[in-house]
């Protein structure tokens, strides 16, 4: 569990109302640091239910927003939809570069020894 329970759940409930998610806006709204928000929405089950619902309500708004723009005609954002949310009917190109780029890695190992590194290639 947070520290000694210095703020209450309702605080970060409210204050993750409208914030789009973003955990620096909740932490701003509520007086504490980013990280205390963040461990706040992580270990209590109500803060992070109001958290995830703010999120996928983001989630939702920018889905609306390319399903406006598609029933507009806007071709490059219908293309987009098609090569990341229809794959499955075929849409959008698969890459494969197997066999076909070599690939040379060169890294030094360092030990710790300023005085000393190992070459190494891949």
């Amino acid at each position: 569990m947070v520290g000694a329970n210095q703020f209450k759940a309702q605080q970060f409930i409210d204050a993750i109302a409208d914030s789009g998610g973003i955990v620096s806006t909740i932490a701003k709204r509520v007086g504490c640091s980013w990280h205390t928000a963040r461990r706040y929405i992580d270990e209590y089950p109500t803060i992070t239910r109001a958290y995830y619902n703010e999120v996928e309500s983001v989630a939702d708004m920018a889905e609306g927003v390319v399903h406006g723009a598609m029933k507009a005609g806007d071709v490059p954002t219908s293309k987009w939809y098609l090569s990341t949310k229809a794959k499955h009917r075929g849409f959008g190109q698969e890459v494969s570069l197997a066999g076909v780029v070599e690939l040379t890695v060169k890294y030094e190992e360092y030990d710790g020894n300023d005085e000393e590194a190992t070459t190494d290639t891949v």
